[in-house]
């Protein structure tokens, strides 16, 4: 089961979250389609992905985008994506 909970923060207070939930186990190689997916539910810029995003979400269980990973400009200050199974 994958539940993945996705905050939106400025000044260190959640201004948006989404909790994406599927009943399949997590698939590394899709996890930019979750990472899609909670952009898309949130009307944010999907950021760019990159394997150090991926190793720190699989060894930490949670992975922080700020504006550097974004192409376009972002009005928040990080989107965070947390493993909310554990």
């Amino acid at each position: 089961m994958i539940r993945i909970w996705a905050k939106v923060l400025k000044k260190d207070k959640i201004i948006k979250q989404y909790m994406l939930e599927r009943n399949t186990a997590m698939d590394y190689s899709e996890f930019f389609d979750y990472l899609r997916e909670i952009c898309e539910n949130l009307d944010i810029a999907t950021p760019v992905l990159i394997k150090t995003h991926l190793f720190n979400y699989a060894k930490y269980n949670n992975v922080r985008f700020t504006s550097g990973d974004f192409v376009e400009p972002i009005n928040f200050d990080k989107l965070v994506l947390e493993n909310a199974f554990l």
